[in-house]
């Protein structure tokens, strides 16, 4: 899941950038501006989004997200005391807010539970054949045993298992995974770690569709 941040404070977004990719790939970027551009260009789970921003607030970019019925999640970040606002924010179409200074850990959970709610996914817990995965705690388990995944290798899994019945391409795929600070990507490298979810997983579970991508079937 590739998340979008939008945080014009250094020292805050760089501890928030930080934290979120325990969980995430993130882009950050510091202006309404700058994050319209990369809205224009990729699709992100979620925006995570300061109110205070130099030039156009993040109140004015949600309002613009809004009148053009974007659905993308937004969770805003406010200060303490902007009781009003949060009260704008959230009438302006926010989805949650949280309030400064936070814990990280309760942000990485808000951030996740508001991706579940608008993939219409009320619990954490995804159920397929043997496989049983939490997709708060990303704990994995085939036929009750505990499976252990590379970072990259549970983020491919994580975007493939949302979407089960759904062929995901393999540039979809990469758009999920790897953010602005990754480093240039092989071109085999999602073959790479898909063949190596299959070692881990079972080799039935994943299936290539030639000249699509890759799919996990009901």
């Amino acid at each position: 899941m590739r998340l979008l941040l939008v945080e014009d404070d250094h020292n805050l977004g760089k501890a928030t950038e930080e934290g979120l990719r325990e969980a995430f790939a993130v882009d950050w970027v510091t202006s309404a501006e700058d994050a319209e551009d990369a809205l224009a260009t990729t699709a992100y789970a979620l925006i995570v989004l300061d109110i205070n921003l130099p030039g156009a607030s993040g109140l004015e970019l949600l309002e613009r997200l809004r009148k053009n019925n974007d659905p993308i999640p937004v969770l805003l970040l406010t200060a303490r005391n902007a009781v009003r606002q949060r009260i704008e924010g959230l009438n302006a179409g926010a989805d949650d807010y949280f309030v400064k200074p936070f814990d990280l850990d309760e942000l990485l959970a808000r951030c996740a539970a508001l991706i579940r709610r608008s993939s219409g996914q009320a619990v954490p817990l995804i159920l397929h054949r043997d496989i049983a995965y939490n997709t708060a705690t990303h704990q994995l388990e085939k036929n009750g045993e505990t499976i252990i995944l590379s970072g990259r290798e549970l983020a491919i899994f994580d975007c493939l298992i949302r979407n089960i019945d759904r062929p995901i391409s393999k540039e979809k795929i990469v758009e999920s995974v790897y953010d602005w600070a990754s480093q240039e990507i092989e071109s085999n490298t999602i073959e790479v770690h898909v063949a190596s979810l299959r070692r881990k997983l079972g080799r039935e579970l994943i299936k290539t569709i030639r000249g699509v991508g890759y799919i996990i079937a009901k």
